[in-house]
């Protein structure tokens, strides 16, 4: 697997992941496909591609959270759905986020991860509320994860991680903008500061410690190249501790591709 992709191999890509979601909502005998839309490059390349893939048997939510989620995002989010022309749903989640903690009894609990805990909430409230439509009109949820994240695992486990598919879940970050600005998605989407929305401020590479195109670079070498940690840092001139914290963020995030173990039963062995 390459990491920078000609024009032709995008356009391979494109034409690839167009077909995937075609068939996978055949298979599935849905109507159409449901994408929750943030104002970022991923869910805006999905919703590109799942257009050209359905055409008006697609839909869009856009989730904002208010005082979090910033207003240049609910607006880009906007100009896609409008620019696609498919049918969206602007629904604020604050007052549903603030119900859950307002009755959930958080103070019982030990609060080993309290900011995080409770920043997740969002991620699996727009899950919750995907399905609803999803439900409602016989639509597949249509993810928006690349494969930088899914790796890392930098996703919420049943929140933007609970999609039945992942469109372009095989292409790593920088190949997605570069898909982006191939399709046509505003440069000024392609460009801004990739964020998971889960407080004010946030900014993914701040969290993650390394800009995308470094974790791309370390994830390919290691995962697709088949190089050794040490010899990726080197290779790539990043410090060894660095590609040491990346391997071991795949490691401990691993589960969050997997579907729940099932006992195995002595008289089934």
């Amino acid at each position: 697997m390459k990491l920078e992709l000609r024009e032709a191999e995008l356009e391979e890509a494109r034409r690839a992941i167009v077909r995937f979601i075609g068939e996978q909502v055949e298979l599935a005998g849905a109507a159409g496909g449901v994408v929750g839309l943030s104002g970022g490059v991923d869910s805006a390349l999905t919703a590109f591609l799942s257009r050209e893939a359905l055409g008006d048997r697609v839909r869009a939510l856009i989730m904002p959270e208010r005082g979090v989620t910033p207003e240049r995002d609910v607006r880009d989010a906007v100009e896609v759905a409008e620019r696609l022309g498919i049918r969206y749903e602007v629904i604020d989640i604050s007052e549903v986020v603030k119900a859950v903690r307002e009755s959930f009894p958080i103070s019982s609990f030990a609060c080993l991860r309290p900011k995080l805990a409770q920043a997740n909430i969002k991620p699996r409230v727009r899950m919750l509320l995907l399905y609803l439509a999803s439900n409602l009109d016989n639509l597949l949820v249509i993810g928006t994860g690349n494969r930088t994240e899914l790796l890392l695992g930098y996703f919420t486990k049943y929140g933007d991680g609970g999609v039945d598919i992942l469109p372009i879940g095989g292409l790593y970050k920088t190949q997605v903008r570069a898909l982006a600005r191939h399709v046509g998605v505003p440069e000024g989407i392609v460009e801004k500061p990739p964020s998971a929305g889960l407080w004010a401020g946030q900014r993914d590479e701040e969290e993650l410690g390394l800009s995308y195109e470094a974790l791309d670079a370390v994830l390919h070498s290691i995962y697709d190249l088949g190089r050794s940690p040490e010899d990726t840092a080197s290779a790539l001139g990043i410090a060894a501790e660095d590609v040491r914290r990346v391997v071991d963020m795949v490691r401990a995030n691993s589960h969050k591709l997997s579907t729940p173990r099932v006992a195995e039963l002595p008289w089934r062995s």
